[in-house]
């Protein structure tokens, strides 16, 4: 069976995944997978040809969206609306001059990731946003993380290996993450 290739995360990213049941998706179709980061929504931008699965696979499709995984991600979007006001006015109040572009929430509520234009000191704001969220929260700048990745040579074979990157969870343009705890 081959791959699907699914569009998914804030910034549309797009990679290959295999259905863990063997089920062909159509395009268009709404998908929950996992990915390095966890769970997340995709959509399936190509149906899979008879050909042999990659290599090396983003992840795995488990199930097409249902009812109530559309109910728990109108929640998962009004707590990431949440996240980005609250963020807006903690950096607002501190007069920090860096700009939050937008929070991604992912589906698993394991993580929130937040991306930044400018400079944000991580020790202050992170404890801060830590307790607001009960999370762990690290910043990355924006504009390096579109241009390097995580570090030189990121998203390449070389950094990538066998597991992506290790100073990174997405190997891509996630600027900051929250893992929340357990």
């Amino acid at each position: 069976m081959g791959y699907h290739l699914i569009r998914y995360s804030l910034l549309g990213r797009i990679g290959r995944f295999v259905s863990t049941d063997a089920t062909r998706y159509p395009r268009h179709s709404r998908v929950i997978l996992r990915s390095d980061r966890g769970l997340e929504v995709g959509e399936v931008i190509s149906e899979p040809e008879s050909r042999e699965a990659a290599a090396t696979v983003d992840g795995q499709i488990l199930r097409r969206m249902t009812v109530e995984d559309d109910l728990l991600q109108a929640r998962l979007e009004k707590n990431r609306h949440e996240a980005f006001q609250a963020c807006s006015d903690l950096l607002q109040e501190s007069g920090v001059p860096a700009s939050l572009m937008d929070v991604e929430h992912l589906f698993d509520g394991t993580g929130l990731f937040f991306y930044f234009l400018g400079e944000v000191p991580p020790e202050t704001y992170t404890q801060q946003l830590a307790a607001s969220y009960e999370t762990t929260v690290q910043f990355r700048k924006f504009a390096e993380t579109l241009s390097e990745g995580c570090g030189p040579g990121c998203g390449t074979e070389a950094a990538m290996g066998q597991g992506g990157c290790e100073s990174c969870t997405s190997c891509a343009v996630a600027a900051a993450c929250a893992t929340k705890k357990k």
